[in-house]
């Protein structure tokens, strides 16, 4: 028979427990970690919104989870539940179930799952509608016209009513509706703001469209979200939201510095390079963006599209 004294060190009980601990305290020191280093992702994200489309994607996350809680909330306090009650060392709760029909059982098991499909996809079904990228939004004010090009590893974007340009920040009046057109002088790329709008595909040789609006002024984060090569953490760029009267001076003041996006410039973007900084360009060639879908289609040049050649 063997005796305590017999027993090694990790085999007594103290010492059992001790080490389970030290591997709970392990397990909860890198939850805590993981859960720290993530703490500012919800104030970039759609939780934290502050444009129409952003806060009716939040809405609509909200109602999902409020309605699934219905579902995983019995299955996860009933499973601990029916696991403590008929554990091994409980013998006088064997479980010895009588199968039978019961029609109060299968009530709960098809009617209430049923209804939550029901009404989900109900409710989605109208709120992808208002929700599509392609649906300009309900304002009083026109939407400002803004086109975006994806390139390697930087963001272009051009206004054409005013023949500007600039790279990585864009520059948007707050409490007017934007309407972005996108495309890629590259690969596929895709556009992500989410304190603002949703996500939105760049392909070169075709344009999409989004719809945004930032309700107050403030600088939020887009970025490229499809992975396109070794500079794709650095495609990142701010969303720099103004007061109007801002915005026309700040127009005003880029025709003023004198550095126009000629072909050079063109060639200059479409090198395979990030860009350390926003570049401002004071003038920007009428139907630029056109030029540069044309000549994804038919295998020119992106720096041809500078020249003005139809």
């Amino acid at each position: 028979m063997r005796t305590t004294a017999s027993l090694s060190d990790s085999e007594l009980p103290g010492a059992r427990l001790a080490n389970r601990v030290a591997r709970w305290a392990r397990a909860l020191s890198v939850l805590a970690l993981a859960l720290l280093c993530g703490c500012s992702a919800p104030a970039l994200g759609f939780l934290n919104a502050h444009g129409p489309v952003a806060a009716s994607e939040r809405r609509l996350f909200v109602i999902v989870c409020l309605v699934m809680l219905f579902v995983i909330g019995p299955v996860l306090l009933l499973t601990p539940l029916f696991a403590w009650h008929y554990r091994y060392g409980n013998r006088r709760s064997a479980f010895r179930p009588q199968w039978q029909f019961s029609w109060p059982l299968e009530f709960f098991i098809w009617v209430p799952p049923t209804l939550i499909v029901i009404g989900l996809a109900v409710l989605l079904w109208h709120e992808a509608r208002e929700l599509d990228p392609y649906t300009p939004l309900r304002s009083t004010l026109a939407p400002l016209e803004v086109q975006a090009v994806g390139f390697d590893w930087k963001w272009l974007f051009i206004y054409p009513e005013a023949h500007v340009a600039s790279v990585n920040e864009l520059v948007i009046p707050a409490g007017r509706p934007i309407h972005l057109s996108l495309t890629s002088a590259t690969v596929m790329q895709s556009m992500l703001v989410p304190q603002l709008a949703g996500q939105i595909y760049a392909m070169a040789g075709m344009r999409t469209q989004l719809n945004l609006q930032a309700d107050r002024i403030g600088s939020f984060l887009g970025e490229n979200t499809q992975f396109n090569g070794v500079g794709f953490p650095e495609e990142r760029f701010q969303v720099v939201s103004v007061q109007g009267a801002a915005f026309d001076r700040w127009i005003k003041d880029l025709h003023n510095t004198q550095l126009p996006l000629d072909a050079a410039a063109l060639a200059k973007l479409a090198a395979k390079a990030a860009a350390p900084h926003p570049i401002f360009f004071s003038t920007a060639p009428p139907h630029l963006f056109e030029h540069i879908i044309a000549r994804a289609r038919w295998g020119s040049e992106v720096s041809d599209a500078a020249g003005g050649h139809p």
